[in-house]
């Protein structure tokens, strides 16, 4: 909107600038000095601009904007971040989520005390809907709104006035209200591990590493899953978490216990899996700080619109990681 263009950083110039670190040094040069009261954008590059500014200024960023008062974001969970912006802002800033993204604005936080958000009926979007385990079935059965269930993770297709039709937007999605219709999402579809018939989801490895990150005091900065489908020693196949700590955790064994714990409750694949010594408990693969970042950058996706990719079905990502690895990891 106009009323806002007059009090919105960075300016033209600067958004222009393609290298996303000169950006982002940028940014901080540009904002520093202002009273910054909104700040929006994804997670983990917004969390990148909160590091710099607070290595350029040595000041919480909280103390720098003393006005900062609501953090708008989407694309990706804000929960593995939340520790991380607390201990950057150095106080709990308001949030709001939204989902949007170039085919078309689909849903928004519409509450402070109820999580989800509220999906968006009358913006000239027709919504259908598969369920994702049988997504990649010959003939997935579509279904309207009328017919979703709560807590079903679905494909959303979508059809739009401005011509799409039928379309994988690759989002997956989970109905957490009918009455109205409030939706979380639950990750990609393409982005899953499945190796041994498990498919476990961004949405269940997010809500496991907070359960994990609460019960031994840790921060994580980043992290992704790969399977390990071939270990050494004629181990057992098992999940691999590279993570990028801020803060160990107190209990590294329990770390690790919980968060398999925690997986298992929500993905009842897994849990059979490991209970039938298919799988052996997952294994941590601590790696350097800025790892993600530098890895990232290696494959020309550092900053912008671009996401660290949470799961993976096979070990590209992780193979790139691996040379981040602790050196007594």
């Amino acid at each position: 909107p106009n009323y806002l263009q007059k009090n919105r950083m960075p300016s033209w110039e600067t958004n222009c600038i393609e290298d996303w670190e000169t950006k982002v040094n940028a940014i901080v040069e540009e904002t520093k000095n202002e009273d910054m009261t909104v700040i929006a954008g994804i997670p983990s590059w917004v969390q990148m601009y909160f590091e710099k500014l607070k290595e350029n200024t040595n000041e919480y960023v909280g103390d720098l904007f003393k006005n900062f008062e609501l953090f708008i974001y989407g694309g990706v969970n804000y929960e593995p971040y939340r520790k991380k912006f607390e201990a950057l802002i150095g106080r709990k800033v308001a949030s709001i989520e939204l989902f949007p993204a170039s085919e078309g604005f689909f849903a928004y936080q519409n509450s402070q005390k109820e999580s989800g958000m509220l999906l968006l009926l009358d913006a000239g979007i027709f919504y259908e809907f598969i369920k994702s385990d049988e997504f990649f079935n010959e003939h997935p059965k579509r279904i309207t709104l009328k017919d979703v269930e709560l807590g079903v993770d679905y494909v959303m297709i979508i059809s739009t006035n401005a011509g799409l039709w039928g379309y994988n937007l690759g989002d997956t999605i989970r109905f957490i209200s009918k009455g109205p219709f409030k939706i979380v999402v639950s990750g990609r579809i393409k982005h899953f591990i499945s190796a041994f018939g498990e498919h476990v989801i961004a949405k269940e490895v997010e809500e496991a590493m907070l359960v994990a990150t609460n019960a031994t005091d840790a921060s994580v900065s980043e992290f992704t899953v790969a399977p390990q489908i071939v270990p050494q020693h004629n181990e057992l196949p098992y999940h691999e978490w590279f993570i990028e700590f801020e803060k160990l955790p107190s209990d590294m064994d329990k770390f690790i216990n919980t968060l398999d714990v925690a997986l298992q409750q929500q993905n009842s694949y897994y849990y059979d899996l490991i209970v039938g010594k298919v799988l052996q408990t997952l294994k941590i693969t601590p790696v350097q700080h800025g790892a993600f970042m530098e890895y990232m950058k290696s494959i020309g996706k550092l900053g912008g619109q671009n996401k660290v990719q949470r799961l993976s079905n096979d070990r590209k990502v992780a193979d790139g990681l691996s040379k981040y690895k602790l050196s007594n990891s």
